[in-house]
């Protein structure tokens, strides 16, 4: 007996042991929605989940994507009143009402027809002068768009949606669920720069994310960075006038449209990033933000506590700036 009992201790001793053993860390990488992905999991299963993350961003695309003529948004705006909706399109629908109340229109789901207009969509850019501007305001407003049941109801057949500035960070976030629902503790997943973690990263550590220069040329996310904050399950996403844009008569134009005006805003702004506990609420917030300028980004930050703002603007003299919330942490080798 005093051998069978010594033998199941070293048994036990083994196994619990065993389990303090940290366990791998995979990495998947690739491209979707016209840019890159990278995602870092821990592996205690030992199993190559890239098959399934490819076929959630196939699904994703057959209700986001303008370029796929039979995904849902395509159809909506194409006018098909047969389309119905799945859960995916209603839950970003139902936050994009919450946050366009929230920025008081600063953010609209119904700006479609001016980004096509810029140059900034599916469609090819037109000739921009104020009547065609005006004449395209007619089709922005979210009070112009209704759900009923399944189907989007629309005011004016040129009324088109477009998902741009709130699709990528819900994407992350349709990932993440299923990395949780496997029971997967430590894991990060970044697509176009935008990231939500959860647990620690391979050195049982926060999880630290760069924040990307805003300037001309940085067109890879985490080639020239700012400075690197750490999350804590949490999400973060950037929006910034430096990838995205065009020159005509010396002149550049942001793809930020200003759903008020028409017109791609014109502040000292540079980049937006918003630190939330999901993505679809951090990407919802860092284009209005962008929108309404440093004042009104400030202003709203404070009467958000729930949101975190790193700010990048110029002053007076062209001089980058940096303006950031209290809750942010950043890395201390940084």
């Amino acid at each position: 007996m005093r051998n069978l009992f010594l033998y199941t201790l070293l048994i036990l001793t083994f196994i619990s042991c065993g389990t303090n053993i940290p366990a791998p860390y995979r990495k998947i990488a690739g491209f979707t929605q016209g840019t890159t992905f990278h995602i870092t999991y821990e592996d205690r299963d030992n199993k190559d989940l890239s098959g399934s993350v490819d076929s959630i961003f196939r699904a994703f695309d057959l209700t986001f994507s303008e370029y796929i003529s039979n995904s849902i948004v395509s159809r909506i705006n194409n006018n098909d009143s047969t389309v119905l909706l799945d859960d995916m399109f209603i839950e970003v629908y139902n936050k994009s009402v919450e946050i366009n109340k929230e920025t008081n229109g600063a953010f609209d789901l119904t700006v479609g027809p001016l980004v096509n207009a810029w140059g900034f969509g599916p469609e090819k850019k037109v000739k921009i002068d104020s009547s065609r501007i005006d004449s395209l305001l007619q089709y922005v407003g979210m009070e112009k768009i209704r759900l009923d049941g399944r189907k989007l109801v629309k005011k004016l057949p040129g009324i088109k949606i477009d998902v741009n500035s709130i699709a990528q960070g819900y994407c992350v976030d349709v990932v993440y669920r299923y990395f949780e629902s496997l029971g997967i503790e430590n894991f990060m997943v970044e697509i176009g720069g935008e990231v939500r973690t959860k647990g620690k990263n391979p050195k049982a550590d926060f999880w630290r994310i760069g924040v990307d220069k805003p300037v001309e040329g940085n067109n890879v996310a985490g080639e020239s960075l700012q400075t690197i904050i750490l999350l804590d399950n949490q999400a973060v996403t950037t929006s910034g006038n430096y990838r995205k844009y065009f020159e005509e008569n010396g002149q550049k134009f942001s793809h930020i449209i200003d759903p008020h005006t028409g017109y791609p805003y014109k502040n000292n702004l540079l980049s937006v990033t918003v630190i939330a506990k999901d993505g679809l609420t951090a990407d919802g917030y860092d284009t209005p933000l962008m929108v309404l300028g440093l004042e009104g980004a400030r202003r709203f930050l404070k009467q958000h506590p729930e949101l975190q703002g790193y700010m990048i603007y110029s002053d007076k003299s062209g001089q980058f700036k940096v303006e950031y919330t209290k809750g942010i942490h950043f890395d201390k080798e940084d």
